[in-house]
């Protein structure tokens, strides 16, 4: 237990002050007090005057909260030094805490349900040390007292970060949110066509959005700014039209929760570096692979490296992509790959396994965009073996890239026929091997005269003894493509009956279509 005194000390002299009575009491809850809405109040709460401006209605509040065994009472100047007041507070047997005139009653709400907690935390742990004045989680909270209604504080992605406890006013919007850590597209839609983020971006204080025809409850909505930046924005789910004094009550939430985002930024920011730097030395193979992978917590199991490319010309959209993929795939609940880019190249390394963290939930992660990157997921190896998975990881980017492989995903199970397709094209290409035999003339007549003969040429060749096939593949009848290879061994006089010149043929072929 904490008392009132106690709370004061933490909370500091600049912000409270005790003016009155008994600072021993104990402290067990904060609560807001609102005209005609004191039923609240209860034994031990420190009872924040937030709508109280006139001496009478301090008075009424003081002798409301003595009868429900409230601890204190804070107000703003000029009422604690009302001698209305003061006699008040002498007869019920309250302690009056004077807030400071220009102190954000959201931010007193946080410090003040901060400093609970904490002394909660110190009760239950004896005398080891707090971690801390509180999270976003409990700014939520205190947000939410301050709006009286439930409230998420999100990025600038629409990412969730942090939401309200209490739940009493919901709708389906808002736990589809919640659910997912994440703004659903056709709830953005709609709220990106009533102009929501055009307003959010020009700066607005507040933003009051109405209930909708699909049910959505009205939204009141406040930006996080920072040095103009907008680094997210406090959702509230309202019951309609808010008053401009707790409109401004909570918007003066947002400084203290852009603080709040500009530490987290900056702590994620150092880890992501260091983080980065580990699994590009795994990556590599330099140093010691297992040490620094015991450092990125990876488990002694057969790991992947998948390379993630944004699909788009632009730069800096492509880069926004990269932060907004390398963001999603490191948050949220559960195990992270660890990931790091280079070359403008995302890597992720995760474990060959299912469930959360593994290759399959990764994959499904991101075949959720409208517009999905390139992903190419390596073969699974030994954690000393990673910069292989990296390697092969590449050249499946390399052949998704290029149109020859179906993207815009693909593993190494899927297209290691098309590796050793292109690892052998490659080759052939580069020992000239195409220019030998009959190849060279079909090439020159398909280019003087517009047939087709090496393309019938390699389909016929790819599917031996199946001509429907092969017609189907080049879109022709099965009487045209007999015509076609007919003409051809005319023209250039091969035997297409011998097997050492089919395959020599398609190897040609293959070099050069894949090389």
């Amino acid at each position: 237990m904490i008392t009132v005194q106690g709370v004061v000390d933490r909370v500091g002299p600049t912000l409270l002050h005790v003016r009155l009575g008994g600072a021993d009491q104990h402290v067990s809850d904060v609560v807001i007090a609102e005209p005609g809405r004191r039923d609240q109040v209860g034994d031990g709460d420190l009872v924040l005057g937030v709508s109280v401006r006139t001496a009478r209605d301090a008075v009424e509040l003081v002798r409301h909260c003595g009868a429900q065994g409230a601890a204190a009472v804070l107000l703003k100047p000029p009422l604690p030094t009302r001698a209305a007041v003061r006699d008040a507070i002498r007869t019920c047997q309250l302690a009056l805490v004077e807030v400071h005139t220009s102190a954000a009653w959201a931010q007193v709400v946080w410090l003040l349900r901060s400093v609970l907690d904490a002394a909660a935390d110190e009760s239950e742990l004896g005398d080891a040390p707090s971690g801390g004045l509180g999270d976003l989680f409990r700014l939520a909270d205190a947000a939410a007292s301050v709006i009286d209604a439930p409230v998420t504080i999100e990025d600038a992605n629409s990412r969730v970060l942090a939401y309200s406890a209490r739940q009493d006013r919901t709708d389906p919007a808002r736990v589809s949110t919640i659910m997912g850590r994440r703004v659903p597209d056709d709830v953005l839609a709609r709220f990106r066509s009533r102009g929501v983020f055009r307003e959010l971006s020009r700066g607005r204080t507040t933003i009051f959005v109405p209930a909708q025809k699909d049910g959505t409850l009205p939204r009141l909505i406040v930006p996080i700014r920072m040095g103009g930046e907008l680094l997210g924005s406090m959702w509230a789910v309202v019951p309609g039209p808010v008053s401009d004094e707790r409109a401004a009550a909570f918007a003066d939430t947002a400084p203290v929760v852009a603080l709040h985002l500009l530490r987290r930024r900056a702590t994620e920011d150092a880890e992501r570096r260091r983080s980065a730097e580990l699994v590009r030395s795994v990556l590599d193979g330099q140093g010691s692979v297992r040490l620094a992978a015991a450092e990125l917590n990876l488990a002694d199991v057969p790991h992947r490296v998948v390379a993630i490319a944004a699909q788009t010309q632009d730069t800096l959209g492509a880069e926004g992509q990269r932060l907004a993929l390398w963001e999603r795939i490191t948050t949220g609940v559960g195990r992270h790959p660890a990931v790091a880019e280079l070359r403008d190249v995302l890597y992720a390394v995760v474990p060959d396994r299912d469930g959360d963290g593994g290759w399959p939930s990764l994959r499904a992660a991101l075949a959720g965009d409208r517009t999905p990157p390139l992903v190419a997921a390596g073969p699974p190896v030994r954690l000393a073996d990673l910069a292989e998975s990296r390697a092969r990881a590449e050249e499946l980017l390399a052949l998704l890239r290029a149109g020859l492989v179906p993207g815009p995903m693909t593993s190494h199970e899927q297209a290691w026929p098309v590796l050793v397709l292109h690892r052998a094209a490659v080759a052939a290409t580069g020992a000239g091997a195409i220019e030998f035999g009959p190849l060279p003339l079909l090439r020159a007549q398909d280019e003087g005269s517009g047939t087709s003969y090496v393309d019938t040429l390699y389909e016929w060749l790819r599917h031996p003894g199946d001509p429907r096939a092969a017609s189907r593949a080049l879109r022709i009848h099965p009487n045209t493509l007999r015509y076609r290879v007919a003409r051809l061994t005319e023209l250039v006089a091969v035997d297409l009956e011998d097997p050492d010149v089919r395959l020599a043929l398609l190897t040609q072929l293959t070099a050069l279509r894949w090389g």
